[in-house]
């Protein structure tokens, strides 16, 4: 069920919320966070799509705000969403102009769940730094999703500079599967033995860019990033060694293939990652991104940022 309130408060909007739970039969159900959405306008449904997934994981309310023009006539219309239309909670839709144009701790505090934490999440664009907004300063964490920035590489560095505890971005998310079948790649090597690492996919790609720099942190060894076609994620890691390559690469989307000196290709799978599982991730956890923290603050730093292409190496 939808219900529209044009030119309304958010106290208002409060009461009926809380109306339509009562009328439902739903008061009692259980909501373990809020997730505070700032987007713009004609983005908002793309972002409640994915975040009406991800709430069947971790029911929550939704509120958000479609950021609106500051030069506009103050106003404030909402929509709030429920039942079949609000995943597993409701969702609240403001869309705001005038004064209110701007996401602010006012107008969705009286939209908040008592006593439960509040994540927030900037779907397509980021603010200079997350952690000094409004909506951010009372957030316990703050998605970003450096991938949507008209630079990504240059959000990918001003998200470094403003790194706070609490911090985190889908760029990094997306990495968590290969990640997690790199290192058990290298549980089955020699460091020492490793002379370089070589990250294939577009340079502009912020998981690219991650990925080569927690390689550099962790293993203390040269990374290159080998450019790809614009637009295209990880494409393969190869570890090169005197004995020969260790090559993991995912030819297809769902299938990667594992490549070592005298053993078959294994096949493992390596689906790519849609925004609604990657939130539901990092809805899972409130604690700080430490490993995220060291690879922004130092990792990228210590990495080589020059791609290379085919006919160079």
């Amino acid at each position: 069920m939808i219900v529209d309130l044009p030119n309304t408060t958010t106290s208002k909007v409060a009461k009926k919320v809380m109306n339509l739970r009562e009328a439902g039969g739903v008061v009692a159900l259980s909501r373990v966070l809020t997730l505070v959405v700032v987007t713009r306008a004609g983005f908002e449904e793309e972002a409640i799509a994915a975040a009406n997934l991800a709430s069947r994981e971790h029911p929550c309310r939704i509120v958000v705000v479609v950021e609106g023009n500051p030069g506009s006539p103050t106003e404030l219309g909402a929509q709030i969403r429920v039942g079949g239309d609000a995943g597993a909670s409701e969702v609240i839709v403001l869309h705001a102009a005038g004064e209110l144009a701007t996401a602010n701790e006012s107008l969705v505090n009286a939209l908040l769940l008592p006593d439960a934490p509040i994540v927030a999440w900037w779907p397509h664009g980021m603010p200079h730094s997350a952690s000094e907004t409004a909506i951010g300063k009372i957030a316990h964490r703050r998605i970003t999703d450096s991938s949507t920035a008209e630079e990504p590489q240059k959000a990918l560095f001003a998200l470094a500079e403003s790194y706070a505890a609490g911090d985190t971005d889908l760029a990094w998310t997306r990495l968590t599967l290969w990640r997690a079948q790199l290192a058990a790649v290298l549980d089955q090597l020699d460091p020492s033995q490793l002379t370089a690492a070589t990250v294939k996919g577009a340079a502009s790609n912020p998981s690219v860019v991650l990925l080569a720099a927690w390689l550099t942190l962790r293993l203390d060894i040269p990374v290159t990033i080998a450019a790809s076609v614009r637009g295209t994620g990880v494409r393969s890691v190869r570890f090169s060694r005197a004995d020969g390559d260790v090559v993991l690469t995912r030819p297809h989307d769902d299938v990667a293939e594992l490549y070592q000196p005298g053993q078959p290709v294994q096949r493992v799978s390596l689906p790519r990652r849609n925004t609604s599982s990657c939130l539901a991730e990092e809805l899972r956890r409130l604690d700080p991104d430490e490993v995220l923290g060291e690879v922004l603050q130092q990792g990228l730093a210590q990495t080589n940022l020059r791609s290379v292409t085919a006919s160079e190496r």
